[in-house]
This record gives structure tokens, sequence and C-alpha cells, in this order.
């Protein structure tokens, strides 16, 4: 028996759900041709494993053809998706979880110029900025065929073996006719709230008439827009108030804030810098004014928060969805005592960021999730013999690289010639906002520590150190360093964004930065200096400020840019810096202009152009190694050993990865060194 509520069972109708831990709707882009495939299943079948007790798949799964996919999501106006739906229900049944799907309309949330070419439609013409397309006011004959369409898409759901269904009701179709902002009709969809509501009943009770009074329906809604223009505290507690007393549906999954800009969305899924579980008191609320089971999910990313929220009977399953992602085992490791291995989430948002550029989410610092077929989240024990691995820098690909050689068995000792771990990472931290990321390095430290791995800090180390060691394997995880080599002049003049939020540079009153790399690095070290007080031009080569930070993200550094009044300009590469008495002269090229000359003074330059790699350890190393630095690359991209053996006198196999390599990210510097670990 354990007195822990999280661990205490929840019956939700007929089912029994082993624990509170939940992970939400979400679309992770794993899809093929829309349908959940064999990476989708292994992605949910990961979490019943890790002792999740519900997993909700299928974010914005969509029901019929005129809701095109926008992110990769499951079309279940398709029967072929009956058959995938049930493979993965029966994965995740076998390993003692239940699992549910979130179905949807699009409705204004979505794009006329993809699959079938259809409109899109809504309540009114309202144009949503975020997905951008004008669309059709619904007729009288789109009524009757979308809520056809949502009873055939539920009876697929059912017939796959799942245990149950939940409405989207948060800026699609269906809320949009319940919001003020959304909703400007005048006939019997229009106007007062029973009008306004009437689309949804009719929904939820062809949906319930057609998967029968047992099958278990919720809905995933809206219960404060937090918006003058929409759906305002009293009446969406209203609204939750009615669809609970309607009989129709038997949880609510709550929502606060409305999604229709990247702005609004970024806080309803707020991340890192943003206060822990900033709604849950609302979803409280809800729960109380409804007296009905309550789901939430947002920003709960620590076991001891979702514990309070159970404990408090705030909620009866809490999501904890993002952090399920850096760990699927939280439930199991939370029931075995083990809560301290917890991976953490720090809030970085690269999951989702990546699916709004058309790609699949992955984890920032768990290079398993979603390659869970190739890449297992445990580590598994070598059944070889055991070996010397020498690791060179300890950022974050450096302490993965050691951590997994750990756990396989090996013997491994880390150089790393500053006083702590972490490397670029500890630089992003320097903005106090982000310095949660510090998580990343936190737990592998305390996980190699576990694992016996020896570390030498404050160790330049050349050749010889490595050699000494006797290895069999080296991994050089150098890293790289500032890159201002590209300027055609004055590059000594340049401030890193290093130099900033290290502490080693001051701030200037009147500072330029110039971006070209597009990432975090340049929209961190301008909110640096805005909170510093400087006054800020931010320059950058590229069509669109930070094009590579992603929609819950960008709006976080945006707010910073209009709080400091920040200057912006597109379209100028920076080809020189010279100096100008006490001040700096910036030298760009407008390649828009025929190349003609753009100058700006400042007192300090502060350039982002990534990093240049700190290679010389390794190719000092390579004339000494086995494979002479060689990787094949066909094994490396599924994990597989490398076998590579070019110098029949080397005394140890030589890699290297993250930006020793070339300037990449923490997850390529992570997936690096999973890949040069796992078969050792």
């Amino acid at each position: 028996m354990t007195h822990d509520p999280l661990l205490a069972p929840f019956s939700l109708k007929h089912l029994t759900l082993r624990n509170r831990f939940m992970s939400t709707a979400h679309e992770p882009f794993y899809t093929v041709d829309g349908l959940p495939t064999e990476r989708y299943r292994h992605y949910h079948a990961e979490k019943a494993k890790g002792g999740i007790a519900l997993t909700m798949i299928g974010g914005s799964s969509v029901i019929d053809r005129d809701s095109p996919e926008a992110f990769g999501n499951i079309t279940l106006y398709k029967d072929e998706v009956v058959r995938w739906l049930n493979e993965l229900a029966d994965d995740v049944h076998a390993h003692g979880a239940k699992v549910m799907i979130q179905i949807t309309h699009l409705g204004r949330r979505t794009g006329w110029n993809k699959a079938d070419w259809l409109p899109v439609i809504a309540p009114s013409g309202v144009r949503e900025p975020a997905h951008r397309a004008f669309p059709k006011a619904m007729e009288d004959w789109d009524f009757a065929r979308v809520i056809a369409a949502y009873a055939d898409a539920a009876e697929r759901v059912k017939a796959a073996g799942l245990d149950g269904l939940e409405f989207e009701m948060y800026g699609h179709l269906i809320d949009q006719f319940w919001s003020p902002a959304t909703n400007r009709r005048d006939d019997e969809h229009g106007g007062a709230l029973d009008n306004r509501l009437r689309f949804a009943f009719q929904v939820m009770r062809a949906v319930r008439d057609r998967v029968g009074a047992d099958f278990v329906v919720g809905t995933r809604m809206v219960c404060d827009e937090d918006w003058t223009r929409g759906i305002d505290k009293t009446e969406g507690l209203e609204i939750a108030r009615r669809i609970a007393a309607s009989g129709l549906v038997d949880f609510i999954n709550v929502i606060k804030g409305h999604i229709d800009t990247d702005e609004a969305l970024s806080h309803v899924i707020p991340g890192m810098g943003a206060r822990s579980a900033p709604h849950l008191d609302f979803a409280g609320e809800v729960k109380a004014a409804t007296r009905f089971p309550v789901f939430h999910a947002a920003r709960i990313q620590d076991v001891a928060t979702a514990r309070h929220a159970v404990a408090s009977g705030l909620l009866d399953m809490v999501g904890m969805t993002r952090a399920h992602m850096a760990d699927p085992h939280i439930a199991r490791k939370v029931a075995e005592g083990r809560e301290h291995e917890i991976r953490p989430c720090v809030g970085m948002g690269y999951c989702i960021d990546r699916i709004y550029f058309g790609g699949d989410a992955l984890c920032i610092h768990n290079a398993s999730t979603g390659r869970e077929a190739t890449f297992p989240h445990d580590v598994t024990p070598s059944g070889g013999p055991k070996r010397k691995v020498v690791v060179i820098g300890a950022g974050p690909g450096g302490l993965e690289a050691a951590r997994v050689a750990a756990a396989r068995g090996h013997e491994v000792v880390v150089f790393e010639a500053g006083d702590q771990p972490g490397g670029q990472v500890r630089v992003a931290a320097g903005l106090k906002r982000r310095r949660e990321i510090l998580g990343i390095v936190d737990w592998r430290m305390a996980e190699c520590e576990r694992l016996g791995v020896r570390f030498r800090f404050n160790h330049y180390a050349e050749a010889g150190d490595v050699t000494a060691e006797a290895p069999d394997v080296v991994i050089v995880a150098t890293g790289g360093l500032p890159n201002t080599d590209f300027l055609d002049e004055g590059g000594e003049h340049a401030t890193t964004s290093w130099d900033l939020l290290t502490g080693v540079t001051g701030a200037a009153e009147t500072v330029l930065v110039y971006d070209d790399n597009g990432a975090h690095p340049g929209m961190t070290v301008a909110e640096y200096l805005i909170e510093a007080g400087s006054r800020v031009e931010l320059v950058t080569p590229e069509r669109t400020l930070a094009p590579d930070v992603g929609g819950t993200n960008y709006p976080v550094y945006f707010r910073a840019l209009s709080k400091g009044d920040v200057a912006v300009r597109l379209n100028l590469r920076l080809v020189g810096i010279r100096r100008d008495g006490n001040g700096l002269i910036a030298r760009f090229e407008d390649e828009y202009g025929g190349g003609r000359i753009v100058e700006k003074r400042a007192d300090q330059i502060v350039v982002e152009h990534g990093t240049v790699p700190l290679e010389d350890l390794y190719f000092a190393l390579k004339p000494l190694s086995s494979n002479l630095g060689e990787v094949d690359y066909r094994a490396f991209a599924v994990g597989a050993a490398q076998t590579v053996r070019r110098n029949p006198d080397g005394a140890f196999q030589l890699f290297r990865l993250g930006d020793a390599v070339a300037s990449r990210n923490i997850h390529a510097a992570i997936f690096d060194a999973v890949r040069f670990t796992q078969w050792l």
C-alpha cells in the first residue's frame, strides 16, 4: 500500500486508471500519411511501459477532409486508421495503461492550400492570425455533414479498441462558435449563449448516440479565454457547468487562454521562465464549480507539483506531457522510490516548437524520445569486455557520452578545462529567465556520480594526458568557440554573446546586436542586454527575425524586445567593424540594394554567428587512433557498432561530437553521444 496520492487509482466510469499520471493529447508529427504507424505506437507504448495510467494520443485528430492536417494530425476520416489505432491500443494495454484519442475539426485553425484544397470553414469569416486562412462562414448543409463526420470518427475510435476519446474545444471549430471573437452570426448559432452552444451539443449528442452510454467521452475545453474579445471566466465556468450536467461527457480537461496567435499560445503552453503550473488553481475552480472529474496540463513539470495538484483536490488526473517526453518512466520511478533519477523537463519547448517548422517533436535532451525502436530509453549493460573511455569536455554532449558509457558498465574519466560542467548550456543560463536549462547538466552530473564517472576539472587536456589514461575509446566533446572569422575586417572589435552572458564583459550604453545565427543565442543576449539597461539595435541578414526560434519561444523574446523598444533591421549582412573614437562602426552590405554599404555606430557590437570547432586535440589524437577518426555513418545513423579500423597500430577508437564537429545545438550533441556509446 502507498499513501502517495499520485499512485492512487482513479475510477472513470468503468475504467480503472492505475495512478494519476497522464500525458495529454499532442501531435508529435510521427504519422505517415496521417496514420499512427510504428513510430507513433512505440512512442506511446514507452509511456505505458514507464507506468503512466493514461496516454492521450492524436492531438487534434481530424474528422473530415475540410479539416486538413496542420502538423501531422491523425486523419480519422480514413477507414484504414482503425488497424493502426488497434495495434497501438494493444501495445499500450499490454503494459497496463489506458489510451484515448482527441478528435476535432480544426475549423479556421489550418490552411486551405493542402490535401484536397477545400475551403476552410468557421462560424464566421474571421481569419486566424496563426494559420492565416480566410475561412468560409458555415452554411446550413455544412452542419449536418460535420456532425456526421464527428460521429463516424468516434465510431472508428471505438472499433479500434481505444478506451475513450475527448473533443478538442479550444481554438477549434466547436468553441469557435462559443467565442464572441470568432462568432459573429445572427442566426440560431449566434448571439445568446444557448445559440452559441447549439453546435457543440449537437456534436456531443451525435457522438454519444453512436458510441453508446458506456464508452468514455470527455472534452478538453477552454474555460476562460483570458481575452477581452473572447470568453471570460464567468461565461467559461457556465459553459463547463452545462457540459458537465449534460450527461454527454465524463470528464473535463481544462484549458485557460486562447491560441489564435503565437503570443497567446505561449501563455496556454508556457515555457522556460514562466511560473510553474500557472493555470492549476483555475483548473481547481472548474472542478469546484462543476463537481466533475477534471484533468489539466500546463507546465506541471515536476512530481512535487503534480502531487500537490492531486493531494489538494485540484485535479483528478495530472497531465505531465512535456515531462513525459523528457522521461516517459516517471510513474515507474516514483513507484520504485527513484524520484531523484527522473530526467527533468527544463521547459525549453524544443519538442513543440519543432512541429511549427514541419519537423517531428524531439526532446532537447532525451535523444530516445520518438526513436524508441532504435534508441532505448533504458541503457542496457554491455555484454562485451569492460573498456576504458576518456571523454574530453563536460558540456551536454560529453556528459551524455560519459553517462551512457558508464551505464553500459565501462570505466569513464572526463577531462574538463573549466572549473564546472555545462559548456554552452552554462553560457545560455547567463540570462536569468533561462537558468532552468541547467537541469540538463545537473541531472547528468548526478547520474554520472551515481555511476562512478571520474571528473578532472580545471584540466586543459592535451594528447599526452589522454594517452596516459591508456584508453580504449576517446570521445572529443570540446565544443566550439564563438565565430568572428567570417568578417572581412575588425573581428577583434567584436563582443560575443559568450563575453556578456558569462560576465567577462559588461554591457555598454548603446549596443548593436548582429544575429546571423537565427536561433536562441542571439535573442538570449539581446534580452540580457535589455535587462541590463542597454539601448539595443538588433540587425540580421535574414528576412525574418529569429527564424529558428519556434512558436512558443519567440513571443517571450519579442516581449522583451518590445519592453526595450529595440530597433530591428532586416536584410543587412555584417562585413566589418572599425573603431571610431570611443565608439565602433559596423559596416553592413545590403544584398537587396545592389551591394550598397550601410554603416551603424554603437558603443558595443555583439556578434552571434555560431561557433567554430575547438578541434586541435582531436587532430593531435587522430594519427594515434585505430579508425583515424573515421565514422561509419550507416552504422552511426542507427546507433550500431563502429568497426572502422584504418590504422593497425592505433591504440584506441577516436570520435568527436557536437560543436567539436560543427556548430549545431544541444540535441545534436546529445544524440551524437548516444550513437557513439550505446553500442560500446
